[in-house]
């Protein structure tokens, strides 16, 4: 398989260098998301809802619930990590959820799910101060990760995923 259609846009470390200009952008790309999704999916048929984005991928329909999904988990794990002291957060099986029964209905579900939690999350991390920044969660594969750079995980993970969409369709 390609690394071009499983990372179009390349992948996201987590442990490179991140500045606060670019934490700023991925608070704009995280709060322009749900906007960008909806252009993306907009007039899709069912059959182009249901193509997979790469040979042994998930349909069009399939990333569209895992971004709320993810996204939800991600609002939850940020908000954990601003209330308690370094949360050891769950992980999940994202293609176990994504071959649940779920993950096949219409998609304005998740379309509407996704706009409610990035409505909400671009409003908490545009009010979190330098020390919220440096708060940190403890992922069990990824080790502590402070808030700083796990933003611009989730804003480079959105834009991944609409590049599948997009990809998928053209």
């Amino acid at each position: 398989m390609s690394s071009l259609l499983a990372y179009p846009i390349g992948r996201f470390d987590l442990r490179a260098p991140f500045s606060v200009e670019e934490r700023r952008a991925a608070v704009a790309d995280i709060a322009a998301l749900p906007a960008r999704l909806r252009a993306a999916v907009a007039d899709l048929t069912d059959t182009q809802l249901d193509t997979p984005y790469r040979p042994g991928g998930w349909t069009v329909r399939q990333v569209v619930h895992h971004l709320a999904d993810s996204h939800l988990n991600a609002y939850t794990r940020f908000k954990l990590a601003l209330t308690e002291d370094e949360p050891l957060i769950k992980t999940y099986d994202q293609d176990a959820w994504a071959a649940l029964p779920d993950s096949r209905l219409p998609i304005e579900a998740s379309l509407a799910l996704v706009d409610g939690v990035h409505q909400r999350w671009a409003v908490l991390l545009n009010s979190l101060d330098e020390a919220q920044w440096q708060r940190r969660l403890r992922h069990p594969e990824l080790g502590l990760v402070t808030l700083h750079p796990y933003a611009g995980l989730y804003a480079w993970h959105g834009r991944h995923h609409l590049a599948h969409i997009i990809g998928a369709l053209s």
